[in-house]
């Protein structure tokens, strides 16, 4: 254990307390990704299990492995939303245990709500109940200093992908049974499973292929936001390991930088209205490039300021000319500014594959377990009829493309509720808003509203309890 803290933490001087509570923090996220798994794993199974496609082990067994698989290999654009939701720069010129306040702050939060919904079978947003908690915990950090204490921008862009999904799942779906119904002549996928008998081959296919998307997906998805958090973590203990990849050389970086101000100077003596904006871009360039030369021995503070100024000049300023014809007019430039930008993406945005292992595995394993609860809402509380092959395939089939989608934009979404919502639109499709249960789908609303005003109350109000404690 020594030689693993020493290996991950190499340039951080912590004393034996802040050491353990490392350690707590560690373990507390992967306790949130495991319980994130089986809180969410109905949204993956309930399908297929009630479908009589797959028996529950090997249902559950299976999107355990694709859930792991999916974080794997997901990528990081969701883990970088969860990072960018707090002002990283601001929160790191404060004392390291005021950090750890909101990490704790911010985790109990996350993984008492969790627990708490689960226990009582309600298919609850694992992303609104973190997300609440980051902003909770953010505003927390704003009532003792003031200043800001979250990144409204960034919230605002997730919160309108957690408000929208549910919508979006529940009239795709219907849409879809109408358009199946339309173009599949076999009717019996529109008829519930007889007995214990699996469905005909075909169908059972599509179940098991849907059910498979979902774990990958859901993994690709939730699983980013244990990276996104563990990074945190990484990045309050040892900023000065973290704030960049060292595993990089600044040079490339620099080699980059220049080939993006040589476009944009030729653009500007293409382009006189805007030769303005592009020269002075050209200048900012220059001042990264010059703190990049000492940038393995600088300080904490100058390593955030590049971090932050490259993000920028990524996703904002530069980004935005690519999107600008009048800017820039030439095709070929457009595209060595966007190869540019994409190689400068892993100086910033980055994880140790430790981290994404550590997040895969205990998502996986916390997916093969617990899972009853919910499967059972799921599957039999939503509707009043039972599930139907082409009900299963149609909310799987929307809820894999929605977090997919969501994935690839690198927006945090919620599985539970694109799914349940799904559910709910496939029984609406297939018998009218009678055919909904009101008491579960009023419990899951409730869970919904609440669920933000819950955890970001909780969350800044432990955060401020620990900081008169701690600090």
């Amino acid at each position: 254990m020594l030689a693993f803290l020493s290996d991950i933490l190499p340039t951080a001087d912590l004393s034996t307390t802040a050491l353990v509570l490392f350690i707590v923090c560690i373990v507390a996220v992967a306790a949130f990704e495991f319980v994130n798994g089986f809180h969410d794993t109905a949204n993956a199974v309930a399908t297929v299990i009630y479908t009589k496609s797959l028996k529950p082990v090997p249902a559950v067994v299976w999107s355990g492995v694709w859930n792991f698989l999916g974080v794997l290999t997901g990528g990081i654009a969701v883990a970088m939303s969860i990072i960018n939701l707090l002002p990283l720069d601001g929160l790191m010129d404060k004392p390291l245990y005021e950090n750890i306040a909101i990490i704790i702050a911010m985790l109990f939060t996350a993984i008492f709500w969790n627990l708490l919904t689960w226990y009582y079978g309600i298919p609850c947003s694992s992303s609104h109940t973190l997300i609440g908690s980051l902003i909770g915990g953010g505003l927390g950090f704003q009532y003792i200093h003031g200043g800001t204490g979250v990144n409204w921008s960034k919230a605002s862009d997730i919160g309108l992908s957690l408000l929208l999904s549910p919508a979006f799942g529940f009239s795709m779906v219907i849409l879809l049974m109408f358009l199946m119904r339309i173009l599949i002549k076999d009717i019996k996928i529109f008829k519930e499973p007889e007995g214990d008998s699996p469905p005909p081959v075909w169908i059972r296919g599509i179940l098991i292929l849907t059910c498979t998307a979902v774990s990958y997906s859901h993994g690709s998805n939730d699983g980013q936001k244990g990276v996104g958090l563990l990074m945190v973590i990484l990045l309050t203990f040892a900023p000065m390991q973290y704030a960049i990849n060292t595993e990089i050389n600044p040079t490339q970086v620099s080699q980059n930088l220049t080939t993006i101000q040589e476009v944009l100077t030729r653009q500007a003596e293409k382009n006189s209205l805007k030769a303005a904006d592009l020269n002075a871009s050209v200048a900012k360039i220059e001042g990264i490039k010059s703190d990049l030369v000492n940038i393995a021995t600088a300080d904490q503070k100058m390593k955030f300021s590049v971090r932050k100024r490259l993000q920028d000049l990524r996703k904002k300023e530069v980004g935005e000319y690519v999107k600008d014809a009048t800017l820039i007019s030439d095709e070929q430039d457009r595209k060595t500014l966007k190869t540019a930008l994409a190689d400068l993406t892993p100086f910033t945005d980055f994880a140790p594959f430790w981290v994404v292992l550590l997040i895969s595995l205990s998502l996986g394993i916390g997916t093969m377990i617990g899972w009853k609860r919910i499967v059972l809402t799921i599957g039999e509380k939503i509707g009043k009829t039972h599930l139907t092959y082409a009900q299963g395939a149609a909310a799987e089939i929307t809820a894999a493309t929605t977090i997919g989608l969501s994935t690839g934009l690198g927006l945090p979404v919620s599985t539970t509720h694109v799914l349940s919502s799904g559910i709910a639109g496939s029984m609406v499709a297939s018998n009218g808003l009678q055919n909904l249960q009101r008491g579960t789908i009023r419990n899951i609303l409730l869970a919904w509203i609440l669920t933000l005003p819950v955890t970001v109350g909780l969350a800044a109000a432990v955060f401020v309890i620990l900081y008169k404690i701690m600090v």
